[in-house]
């Protein structure tokens, strides 16, 4: 065993997410979408999906309100059927020679009804992704020209408003900046393209209590191209800029999971979230995680929906949010081999009981938390959700597959000294020695990594047979013992009194 002093600096939040930063995205993909011979989405498609499953209804009530970024790769060519269109509303057919290997794409307005229905019965909120290389010409090599058409656009948005669907962000294009994938726009024709959205929207919302975001590129992050795209856009246009998340690279990828437990592995990408930070500040924008998968290509079954893979997605989410990320749209709620429910029986996979029980302890204000000399130890801290009492919720996740951790939490405020101007530090004893502590540990059936099945507190996270979400049911320890965290394990460490001011409001 060994001994940790993880120190927490409580004198003010170093970032602050929104109410909503959990997110998970429902994408077009048919059954014919294969990887690597493998065939992982059947019926999870916005098109197909059975959305009166009770067991789909209550995992996505469970987390409720839950995000839904309503995109993916083939919304740059789906075609809403309302209004008037230039041509026939075609569904999905497979072609390898396409761009994304299918030609057409359609959403009539039935579906569309069905699908908002849903929504609303599952307390759902929807950012919807827009297709926009809608009205461009076509010429060799998938190359587009010319400037977004936005008459489709404000005709399903009209259609929208008038049926009293709730949409809270209008988002442009999928994976078109920098290089982009299939294809890609300048970030001067974007920037255009996005003052066009940001007109439609205002319009066609100006009467409206309804004040939809604007949000893009939902592209990969390239600085100079989102750069560009943020100066030409100028101020008051775009809510919030998302980027998307694959650094695990290929789901045909036999290493995935040494670089899921690989502590210099994951830390890499906190590059690319400070970098988002920064411009983000200097422009005065919103930075939200639109798509993440860990493992393009639909990822790898028995790793991507396993057990392990809750140590990229929580460490992911705590890195994200102390680099001020907003929202973090996990790729999938159902669908390829990244789901947080299983595409065929409608199980709820480890991941989706990681985001409940984020969603359920961790609030808006983060905090730093370290640990000297620990890099085996991945740590966060935040406000305790929905908590009057100053409460914090600290984030334990070990990679370490041999070690087990005695973590002492220490808890530090900085305040001006009013007789010589300088800061100093003390610990807080808010909490006091005999004030409880609640703890949800998070571990793998006989430490099997790739297990379907998480672990509470040694028992097994199943949802009932309808799909009732299993009680999520803590450990109590005395604030003033350390946190023990075994070996590939995750502990979420709860003060509900721990005194932190800036968790009062």
């Amino acid at each position: 065993m060994q001994r940790v002093v993880l120190q927490i600096n409580t004198t003010s939040p170093v970032a602050r997410i929104s109410e909503n930063f959990i997110c998970a995205t429902l994408d077009w993909w048919p059954p014919e979408k294969c990887d690597y011979g493998y065939c992982s989405w059947g019926r999870a498609s916005l098109l197909n999906l059975d959305l009166w499953n009770p067991r789909l209804v209550n995992a996505v009530k469970g987390l409720s309100p839950l995000l839904l970024r309503l995109g993916g790769s083939l919304q740059d060519q789906i075609i809403y059927e309302v209004g008037v269109r230039p041509g026939p509303c075609l569904p999905l057919q497979k072609q390898p020679s396409a761009m994304f290997g299918f030609t057409g794409g359609c959403l009539n307005m039935s579906r569309w009804t069905e699908l908002n229905s849903f929504f609303e019965k599952t307390g759902a909120l929807v950012a919807f992704g827009l297709n926009a290389l809608y009205g461009r010409t076509k010429f060799e090599d998938n190359g587009f020209k010319g400037s977004w058409k936005s008459s489709n656009a404000r005709d399903l948005m009209k259609f929208s408003l008038d049926h009293g669907f709730p949409i809270v962000a209008w988002e442009l294009g999928n994976e078109l900046s920098g290089s982009g994938v299939g294809t890609s726009i300048s970030a001067k024709q974007y920037a255009a393209d996005i003052k066009e959205l940001r007109s439609v929207v205002d319009q066609v919302y100006a009467r409206s209590t309804i004040k939809p975001q604007v949000v893009a590129p939902d592209g990969f992050w390239d600085y100079g191209w989102f750069h560009d795209f943020l100066q030409s856009t100028g101020p008051n246009v775009v809510n919030a800029c998302s980027h998307h998340i694959y650094n695990l690279g290929p789901g045909v990828d036999t290493h995935l999971i040494e670089k899921i437990v690989s502590p210099s592995y994951l830390s890499q990408e906190a590059g690319t979230f400070e970098g988002v930070e920064k411009l983000m500040k200097a422009y005065g924008t919103e930075a939200w995680v639109g798509e993440a998968g860990g493992a393009y290509n639909s990822g790898h079954h028995n790793v991507t929906d396993r057990y392990v893979f809750s140590f990229w997605y929580l460490d992911e989410l705590g890195m994200s949010a102390y680099y001020n990320t907003a929202v973090y749209c996990r790729q999938s709620l159902i669908g390829g081999n990244y789901g947080l429910v299983d595409r065929t029986s409608y199980d709820l996979n480890p991941d989706y009981f990681s985001a409940l029980l984020w969603k359920k302890l961790m609030g808006r204000n983060v905090f730093s938390a370290t640990a000297e000399n620990t890099p085996y130890l991945r740590t966060y801290a935040h406000c305790l959700k929905s908590n009057q009492q100053g409460g914090l919720t600290v984030l334990i996740i070990n990679l370490s597959n041999s070690t087990q951790y005695s973590v002492d939490l220490s808890l530090t405020h900085s305040e001006k000294d009013c007789s010589c101007n300088k800061p100093r530090t003390k610990k807080l004893a808010g909490a006091g020695v005999n004030a409880e502590r609640m703890e949800y540990h998070l571990t793998a059936p006989n430490g099997d990594l790739q297990s379907p099945v998480m672990l509470l507190n040694g028992k097994p996270l199943v949802a009932g047979a309808d799909g009732s979400i299993p009680e999520l049911t803590p450990v109590t320890r005395t604030s003033s013992s350390p946190v023990l965290v075994d070996p590939y394990s995750i502990v979420f460490a709860v003060i509900p009194e721990a005194g932190v001011q800036s968790c009062t409001q």
